[in-house]
């Protein structure tokens, strides 16, 4: 077992703008049904959507007040189905695979390391992206099955309880401050994609994880967990 050698017990990507780029698009999908709301979105909204889940996203918008006869159509719920059905128009039409994501999971499919996929996303959208990824993942956690998304460390630890792996032992790599805060919560080891960095290799991926040293933000490495569990916040 690639444990048995240092490596890590699992590797639990996200997938929004870790594997697919699609961040892009929840922005615009969000954007769209926030002018239906007559709300402009900007800088700080930037926290409440990208990585966020879309019940999460829809209490951001709905909560500010900005829609008196949205709410009395159904408020935050009817928005989630808005903005998932905005998504997935545009995922259907405008879906990349990130560079480097395709070899990564080859890679870890060839070295037997069990891959789990942690998203924020419904599973709805995730069946849409997952035959892109053409990879068998051993799991997909998408935002249903665990009662708090990210920033909640609860998607790594659902993924490493029904993998049985300790998260502790688990590399996960994510984009998003939302997914890091999550992951590093959960006590895994954190590897950070995105803009400038893209995907760590395999051979980064399979170190042993006492050999992992703190990165310099921001190139990708390992972010020291754990900080501990996140403090519930009420919406």
């Amino acid at each position: 077992m690639r444990s048995e050698r240092g490596g890590p017990e699992a590797v639990l990507l996200d997938m929004d703008g870790t594997l697919v780029d699609t961040e892009g698009l929840w922005w615009r999908a969000t954007e769209a049904v926030a002018a239906s709301l007559e709300r402009l979105l900007g800088p700080s909204d930037v926290p409440h959507v990208l990585g966020r889940r879309a019940e999460d996203v829809a209490a951001h918008l709905v909560g500010d007040g900005t829609s008196c006869d949205e709410a009395s159509r159904g408020g935050a719920a009817s928005v989630v189905g808005r903005l998932v059905s905005a998504f997935a128009e545009l995922i259907g039409r405008e879906l990349t695979v990130m560079p480097g994501a395709q070899e990564l999971l080859s890679g870890l499919s060839a070295a037997a390391v069990p891959t789990a996929l942690v998203t924020a996303s419904p599973r709805s959208i995730a069946e849409l992206v997952l035959p892109r990824l053409d990879h068998a993942f051993d799991l997909v956690i998408a935002n249903e099955d665990t009662e708090r998304g990210k920033p909640y460390p609860d998607p790594y630890l659902e993924a490493a309880r029904r993998l049985g792996a300790a998260p502790g032992r688990c590399v996960a790599i994510e984009d998003s401050p939302a997914g890091i805060a999550a992951a590093t919560a959960a006590g895994c080891h954190v590897l950070v994609a995105g803009t400038g960095n893209g995907l760590p290799s395999l051979d980064r991926v399979l170190l042993p994880l006492p050999e992992w040293q703190p990165p310099r933000w921001p190139i990708q490495g390992v972010i020291t967990p754990p900080i501990g569990k996140l403090t519930r916040r009420e919406r």
